[in-house]
């Protein structure tokens, strides 16, 4: 048996799952996970790694469906839930999923491309009948279990398969570095098709027998209203969120202020990832909460990998030290270590890293460096024994006049003006330079350009040359919209 279901069987009265239905018992966990593996099972002793892809929101019917997948012996594959049919449809073909699992809210969506494909489409609900006797097959921990995808920035997105064995060695790791314990409970507001919601949240409060609650969609407000109930005690989101949390803070009363305040002090653990935190967000939060938000780095092909410690520093702006083995290194563009202080590509090996990207062979194998290293992508630095991201290598990496300049920094910086809102920086093509830094801004009133050049030179000493900040652009404010870095590249370039 998986070690992930051992608190279930240890601690079957407690509760597992607090949903929109109610609460749940370890034991009625397990029992409707095994109907869903005896029912894809069909008589079969084992899936033999069948794809099974899966549409279900949030909560027990959710855990319950990829614990059946795995009970069978079959690779589990989340579908976002708001993706429109042709995303999904590239998942499911990409993946040659053998069936589709769903919540009937989705089967109007999938049901016509199922039947077009010959896909079996089950509802959820209905899989969760029949005994539970019989065997179920024993699974080797080097098998395939889950397929997440890749956000897909330079290219389609990759499917990342990872063995039961890298999960077990991902859940783990964080069991130990945050002290997850059964007494924990945890508030879910992230999307499980990806690995912060997935294994940082849902897999670590199962294995830890802990009590897990749901809450699908999000609500600001329903958020606070549940942590004043005072059962919460670990939460973790992303900046985005924490930043609608402050704005819903704001709005209330000082009384409602300092309930909240009081009663979040009282929680053991707050964790910010999946984007760069804004340092101005976690300052307001620790006003807010009175914690200093965790911090960690991972990515889908790894799991976590470096974090804040969960008892000492947690540094502002910094992703903190490798977890426990897990190996760090950073290197340059020949893939040698770079000296101490000088920036260089995040690379890492463990037993949380993937088994390789699916059905992409030529993927997998750049991936990795020959000695078996697996190549993030992105660019930090190590001050004083801690790790600090300067950005993506192909997107947040500017390379002007010979520097290697992080928008992410300069972004971090233009955000403390007092007249700038939001900002994103980027590099555009030049003859000259190689690249030219540009920013887009928002504004909450009139800003002459040369003088936001002048603070922010006077603000970034770390880069020599002054040019570099001679040459940043702006752009009328209705090219401004809910766009990622990639697309302003293509604006500036249309516009220069």
């Amino acid at each position: 048996m998986l070690t992930l279901f051992t608190q279930a069987q240890q601690r079957p009265d407690s509760i597992a799952i607090l949903d929109a239905q109610g609460a749940h018992t370890y034991e009625s966990l397990l029992q409707k996970s095994s109907q869903i593996a005896h029912q894809l099972l069909a008589g079969r002793s084992d899936l033999e790694q069948e794809r099974i892809a899966f549409m279900v929101s949030p909560g027990l019917n959710y855990v319950a469906t990829i614990w059946g997948i795995w009970k069978a012996g079959g690779i589990a594959v989340p579908l976002c839930l708001s993706y429109p049919l042709p995303s999904l449809a590239y998942v499911i073909e990409d993946t040659q999923a053998a069936a589709l699992v769903v919540e009937p809210s989705f089967c109007e969506l999938l049901q016509d491309y199922a039947q077009e494909k010959g896909i079996p489409l089950h509802l959820v609900e209905d899989l969760q009948v029949g005994p539970v006797t019989g065997l179920l097959p024993e699974i080797d921990l080097n098998r395939g279990a889950l397929i997440l995808y890749t956000s897909g920035t330079t290219s389609l997105p990759k499917g990342v398969l990872t063995t039961h064995a890298n999960l077990e060695a991902q859940i783990s790791t964080l069991i130990e570095a945050w002290n997850w314990t059964f007494s924990d409970h945890t508030l879910c507001l992230l999307p499980l098709h990806h690995v912060h919601g997935l294994v940082n949240v849902v897999s670590c409060a199962l294995w830890a027998g802990a009590t897990l609650q749901f809450l699908h969609p999000f609500q600001a407000d329903t958020v606070f209203s549940i942590f004043l109930e005072g059962k919460v005690n670990v939460f973790m989101a992303v900046p985005t969120i924490y930043f609608k949390l402050i704005a819903e803070f704001d709005s209330y009363s000082e009384t409602r202020k300092a309930a909240l305040t009081n009663c979040m002090n009282s929680f053991r653990l707050m964790v910010s990832g999946s984007a760069a935190l804004p340092l101005s967000v976690m300052e307001k939060w620790k006003q807010v909460s009175g914690h200093t938000l965790l911090e960690r780095y991972g990515m889908t092909e790894i799991g976590m990998a470096i974090s804040n410690p969960y008892k000492g520093e947690r540094r502002a702006g910094y992703i903190g030290t490798p977890l426990p083995g897990v190996q760090v290194r950073l290197v340059d563009e020949l893939d040698q270590e770079v000296a101490p202080g000088l920036p260089g590509e995040i690379q890492i090996q463990g037993p949380g890293v993937f088994a390789k990207y699916w059905g992409k062979a030529e993927a997998t194998a750049k991936a990795f460096t020959e000695s078996g290293w697996f190549k993030t992508g992105d660019i930090a630095v190590i001050e004083a024994n801690y790790y600090r991201i300067l950005g993506r290598d192909s997107i947040d990496i500017i390379k002007s006049g010979g520097y290697k300049i992080s928008a992410l920094e300069i972004e971090e910086v233009l955000r403390n003006h007092e007249l700038v809102k939001d900002c994103a920086i980027v590099g555009i093509p030049n003859e000259e330079w190689g690249e030219l830094v540009a920013a887009v801004l928002v504004l909450e009133g009139e800003l002459n350009l040369t003088e936001l050049k002048d603070w922010l030179k006077e603000r970034l000493p770390t880069y020599k040359s002054p040019k570099v900040y001679q040459i940043l652009a702006d752009l009328p404010r209705n090219a401004m919209g809910k766009v990622v870095k990639n697309e302003l590249k293509s604006i500036f370039s249309s516009t220069t």
